[in-house]
């Protein structure tokens, strides 16, 4: 990812400032300090930002660099880079270095690079800006890629956390739970140590539609209609089975046999 410059600015040799990098040497590695000689002790380096700090506190860009004459005016939405200098250090206004910040969110492209040189060299995929103080200046200006925003967590409201699923099996856990403990105080005749052994319909209650319900169903006859229900054993079933075997046997034996 293309990390773009924050901010541009002087400082002096003497004044070292956090999150500013100064450039000290030109592409060819000749001292880039700017302002010596004019009859100043100290000189100045131009110097860079990547980082977003209380100077920068919106997260804007470098979208653009400039060298203006003293006479040309400040052109809409520019402004003169920042100065970090000792108190012995002054800029030279015959020539500035103006900028123009953006905010990242409507940044397409971005100033990611500055270098130095002099004035006769070329810097292949740099734009040269103009010359300053026997400097020429260059930028890159790349593409750069915006992260991705975040989606926002959504609140949900009383009622939705209500129908929240995890609520749901909360709530049948504990109804599992308690329904299995009745089920052991009561003796029920289904093995409660496994899930299996519980039936679908235990603890439904049963009662037939009034549609279907008539005078013979209801009150103390309720189970009149019952009284001549004779369930079978299943020894009872194997001796009706023998006897009718018996029978069917003894029945073929007094047959006269067949003439073939």
């Amino acid at each position: 990812m293309t990390v773009p410059l924050t901010g541009l600015g002087w400082t002096s040799s003497n004044v070292p400032v956090a999150g500013w990098i100064p450039i000290t040497t030109t592409v060819e590695g000749a001292p880039a300090n700017f302002g010596k000689g004019f009859a100043q002790k100290y000189g100045y380096y131009l110097c860079f930002t990547v980082s977003l700090d209380a100077l920068n506190p919106t997260g804007d860009v470098l979208y653009d660099v400039v060298i203006l004459s003293e006479k040309s005016p400040l052109p809409s939405g520019y402004m003169y880079i920042k100065e970090f200098l000792d108190l012995k250090t002054s800029v030279s206004k015959k020539k500035r270095i103006c900028v123009k910040l953006i905010p990242m969110g409507v940044a397409e492209t971005a100033v990611c690079d500055v270098m130095l040189s002099s004035k006769s060299k070329v810097i292949p995929n740099y734009i040269r800006i103009g010359e300053i103080s026997g400097f020429a200046l260059w930028c890159k200006k790349e593409h750069i890629n915006k992260p991705k925003p975040l989606p926002k967590p959504r609140s949900l409201s009383l009622e939705m956390n209500q129908l929240s699923l995890e609520a749901a099996n909360e709530n049948s856990l504990s109804i599992g739970s308690k329904r299995q403990t009745t089920i052991k105080k009561n003796e029920s005749i289904y093995d409660t140590s496994n899930a299996c052994g519980i039936s679908a319909i235990d603890g439904v209650p049963f009662t037939l539609h009034p549609k279907f319900e008539n005078n013979v169903t209801r009150g103390a006859t309720a189970l009149s209609i019952f009284k001549n229900f004779h369930i079978k054993s299943l020894a009872d079933i194997e001796k009706e089975y023998d006897y009718s075997f018996v029978v069917e046997r003894t029945a073929a034996a007094r047959l006269p046999p067949t003439i073939s």
